[in-house]
């Protein structure tokens, strides 16, 4: 198959990624009712945290440093092994230009406007401590055998969700802030496969055929949640009323949603390419 053709499923998710991402700033940081709904969210994180605040700070405090080395040890290991170098230095570029860029976008290019629902409060999306636990989650998945890039897949997504809905815990981060941080780093991994795609490199063991189903049956559940929870906090907004529990729930159920239906789209891309 000719390069332009491996690369073209790439190219339309890096542009559906992008869509989404658009989507997500414009309703939830641009509209007031999407203010409203994250806002909720974040109150009912700070009254409905209990004990999980201990582990979630330990957790958070730990995860630069851990989701850094963790991954460029298990990376560098699977280079060895494997002598994938150049996919490596590919995926390395990747999880750079995914924290860069969230960084760049979160105080450079993106705004939230002031709308009455928060005081005083910067721009926080997308979230950076999400970008750097799914990103290092991506290196992985990428030097890793196809064979084993299912399980890749499955292990990043659970970390990365873990370490977005602690930020929400922590009141570090709105949901949406959350779920743009993965969007991020799910447009490098596009951007990283049209480039393997046009190295035409071959793999020395061919891919699995897992679809991972449980993470998709777990991910439409989570969406369905998280979406009836919207509508809650929506109307319960415009009567006055609050149900911060319900729109604490359906922003982890979002949260959880977005993580695992990205990590089966990336691993069904990946596995046409090799």
């Amino acid at each position: 198959m000719r390069p332009a053709l491996r690369a073209l499923p790439f190219l339309w998710g890096a542009l559906g990624i992008a869509a989404a991402f658009t989507v997500v700033y414009l309703v939830f940081v641009q509209s007031y009712m999407g203010q409203v709904i994250d806002e909720r969210a974040f109150a009912g994180a700070d009254a409905w945290k209990g004990d999980l605040i201990d582990l979630a700070n330990t957790f958070l405090d730990l995860l630069p440093v851990a989701s850094v080395v963790a991954g460029a040890v298990i990376a560098i290991i699977v280079v060895l092994v494997r002598r994938n170098w150049l996919v490596f230095a590919i995926a390395v570029g990747a999880a750079v230009g995914a924290n860069v860029s969230t960084q760049l976008l979160k105080y450079a290019v993106l705004s939230r406007p002031a709308k009455g629902v928060d005081v005083g409060l910067a721009n926080s999306l997308p979230s950076g401590h999400t970008a750097v636990a799914a990103s290092a989650a991506l290196v992985v998945f990428l030097v890793a055998s196809p064979r084993y890039r299912p399980v890749a897949a499955v292990v990043g997504a659970v970390f990365t969700i873990a370490a977005g809905a602690s930020t929400l815990v922590e009141q570090w981060h709105r949901p949406s802030d959350v779920i743009a941080g993965m969007l991020v780093v799910a447009f490098w991994a596009c951007v990283a496969g049209m480039v393997l795609a046009g190295l035409r490199l071959r793999p020395a063991d061919p891919p699995v055929s897992a679809r991972l189903w449980p993470l998709v049956w777990i991910a439409l559940l989570c969406t369905v949640g998280a979406v009836t929870s919207l509508l809650v906090t929506y109307f319960s907004a415009q009567s006055g009323a609050e149900h911060l529990f319900i729109a604490y729930a359906g922003g982890v159920a979002a949260i959880v949603a977005a993580g695992f239906l990205l990590a089966v789209v990336g691993n069904r891309l990946y596995r046409a390419l090799a």
